[in-house]
């Protein structure tokens, strides 16, 4: 199959869908931090290049629920919702037969711009392996929702909050932002597994 992995600069989902034999590429703005098949620039100019599935990251900054207050602290974000809205559904309408767009939980003023279309499935990392919780929402089109293949929600749960949920406690850094959008690998692996067939 033929893969684009949009928005995506780690490589990790592409690479999961290379090493099952698929024709892979990643596409970001940025260089991809791994050598692979990888297209840089604007992702909407390259979404009609007969695609198969793609699996989208989209910037989740003006859309996450727990990011809402600051739309009323700096009015400049609202235009920047709108525009992070436009990617959003360009990604969600783009001419592909299947899709995924992945995105943590939207508040309400980023669903109406999204055409309040709800989100296919949550799934978390202790579901796949990881013995940590961030909740991650898909949107999913012409795909099944994914079965959990190392589910870890009890050892999860019993670890302090901390340790759970050690993205969200990262201090600032240059980098916290590459590491909170990142793809566990369990959930790049079983997208791969699950979505890689014809």
């Amino acid at each position: 199959m033929k893969v684009l992995v949009a928005c995506e600069f780690s490589g990790v989902v592409r690479d999961a869908f290379k090493r099952q034999g698929h024709d892979a590429w990643s596409c970001d703005l940025l260089e991809s931090e791994e050598d692979g098949q990888h297209l840089q620039g604007d992702i909407r100019q390259f979404l009609d290049q007969a695609w198969d599935i793609m699996i989208a990251h989209p910037p989740c900054t003006y859309f996450t629920n727990s990011g809402v207050r600051w739309l009323h602290e700096d009015p400049s974000r609202w235009a920047k919702l709108d525009r992070a809205a436009d990617l959003f559904n360009a990604l969600l309408d783009a001419p592909i037969s299947k899709i995924c767009v992945e995105n943590p939980i939207p508040h309400r003023y980023a669903v109406t711009r999204i055409k309040d279309r709800r989100y296919t499935q949550l799934i978390q990392p202790y579901m796949f392996g990881h013995q940590e919780q961030k909740a991650t929402c898909l949107w999913l089109k012409k795909l099944k929702p994914l079965t959990p293949t190392s589910n870890l929600k009890a050892e999860t749960m019993a670890l302090p909050s901390r340790d759970r949920q050690r993205l969200h406690w990262l201090p600032p850094s240059p980098n916290r932002w590459k590491l909170r959008s990142t793809t566990y690998q369990g959930v790049a692996d079983a997208m791969a597994d699950q979505w890689g067939t014809p």
